[in-house]
């Protein structure tokens, strides 16, 4: 195995000898991938951090049980399983958008988000808005599917073996969601074809 194609499989052999560093190094390089998955699969519920902390925890607690190659196939099962095992915890909260009393504004009205200006607001409602937004739609186990390819770019199999269905299932999943986001955003689409043209 070339040291240099697989940074992390060398930082996982030097936390395995004692160099703590080497974690922080793992934690960073995988980041973008598994906080997406995490976030996106919680609906950007707020136990995001929480879970994501909880996925490195289970990590280390049984890093000397791991001996696969593909860490974070490894580490996306941990995630599933715990979002799975929170969503079935999980009583539904109270809304921002929603009246504390009848005849009140919304909660969400009175708060001020810290950094958002009426700029950055109207700016969240463009394109990857939308996707995220229609992403969030798809079923859960299309959701999954998407996001595990896209975010985490795992292949099928392990994407399968993840979900505990044949390949050819979590291809059609895919296929499903591929398709309910075209037809969802297809005016979008139309959109950006107009401006381009």
């Amino acid at each position: 195995m070339d040291v240099m194609e697989q940074p992390e499989q060398a930082w996982l052999a030097e936390y395995r000898q004692g160099r703590v560093e080497a974690l922080g190094q793992l934690v960073d390089h995988f980041r973008r991938p598994l906080y997406a998955f995490i976030s996106r699969m919680m609906d950007g519920h707020v136990d995001a951090d929480e879970v994501f902390q909880e996925v490195w925890l289970r990590a280390i607690k049984n890093l000397d049980r791991f001996n696969d190659d593909k860490l974070l196939s490894w580490l996306f099962r941990i995630a599933h399983n715990l979002v799975i095992d929170r969503s079935r915890r999980c009583k539904p909260s109270a809304s921002l958008d929603a009246p504390v009393h009848e005849g009140d504004e919304a909660l969400g009205q009175r708060v001020a988000a810290p950094g958002l200006t009426p700029a950055t607001v109207a700016a969240g409602h463009d394109m990857g808005a939308r996707i995220a937004a229609a992403v969030g739609r798809l079923p859960v186990e299309q959701r999954e599917v998407f996001l595990l390819r896209m975010e985490g770019d795992l292949p099928f199999k392990d994407i399968a073996r993840m979900q505990k269905v044949s390949i050819n299932t979590a291809l059609a999943r895919m296929q499903y969601a591929l398709a309910k986001l075209r037809e969802e955003l297809r005016d979008d689409y139309r959109s950006i074809g107009r401006h381009e043209s």
